[in-house]
């Protein structure tokens, strides 16, 4: 038997090659998640990754099988999420965006795409991944994007969030905000950077990390608001993860403000950066 057999789009093992006449592309996607039950392709309900298959496999005339960076939950946005396939039709980048395009929904969009190098994979060649969540805080539920933010109609701290944010740092155990069902090996993530910024009347929170286990972020942002909302202190956000117990911290907040911003790659693979999004958000927030 031999010790590695090529299936689209897996992972290349160290020291081997594509068939003879397939090519690895990347894309960068965009897309509005509220009509889909996720990313990843399910059998009953709408995906992002069907619709995106469906207009890849138009424009190489050949069915096409992708995978993503990270498969975001039903409801969940994306300003830059990243994707790679294989395919042996010979298409320029702008190929792959105008011929995509021009066959997905006004919801998804295809910002970028470009042949790259055989061992690059969307998932694993990832070292970090980035999230925005938006809160419109207000009196007054919003008409404006109301499913591209999460309104709450309290007053919130957001100084407060700001300083339980520092416990959210470094490489720990996340169980506390692990949703039921996540398949990961391991709870421990490491966490680079968490900040709650002010944008007009809109409350963002940022956060990077090696990657996330499931509804982290969303599990993670539902506790920083009972903080904002002056139910708990910010070092409430310290015994949590101390304890590990999903059950003691706060529910999981709504999906509609969930968005993909970053995936950063090694400079090798040459991926382009493109601005964070969403695009009603500046690229550098504070």
């Amino acid at each position: 038997m031999p010790d590695w057999v090529y299936t689209p789009n897996c992972r290349i093992p160290e020291g081997h090659r594509l068939p003879a006449g397939i090519k690895r592309y990347a894309a960068v996607v965009q897309y509005d998640g509220s009509a889909f039950c996720g990313f990843q392709k399910q059998k009953h309900s709408p995906s992002v990754q069907a619709e995106l298959e469906r207009a890849l496999s138009y424009v190489a005339s050949e069915p096409m099988v992708l995978s993503c960076a990270g498969r975001t939950d039903t409801a969940v946005h994306a300003s830059h999420q990243v994707i790679h396939f294989d395919s042996s039709a010979q298409r320029t980048g702008h190929n792959w965006v105008q011929g995509a395009n021009s066959q997905l929904p006004d919801t998804i969009s295809l910002a970028w795409a470009d042949e790259v190098d055989a061992a690059f994979h969307a998932r694993f060649s990832a070292t970090s991944r980035t999230y925005r969540y938006v809160i419109a805080a207000s009196k007054a539920r919003p008409a404006i994007l109301a499913n591209g933010v999460t309104w709450v109609k309290f007053p919130v701290n957001p100084s407060a969030m700001q300083e339980a944010c520092q416990y959210l740092l470094g490489e720990q155990d996340f169980s506390a905000f692990r949703g039921a069902g996540c398949q990961s090996l391991s709870p421990f993530r490491h966490v680079t950077s968490a900040n709650i910024y002010q944008h007009g009347q809109l409350l963002v929170f940022e956060v990077s990390a090696n990657a996330f286990v499931l509804h982290m972020v969303r599990n993670m942002v539902g506790s920083l608001l009972e903080v904002g909302f002056g139910r708990q202190q910010p070092s409430w956000i310290k015994q949590l993860l101390a304890e590990g117990d999903r059950c003691k911290s706060a529910a999981t907040a709504a999906p509609n403000g969930l968005y993909l911003v970053n995936v950063n790659y090694p400079s090798q693979f040459a991926l382009p950066q493109l601005p964070t999004g969403p695009a009603f958000l500046p690229d550098q927030l504070g």
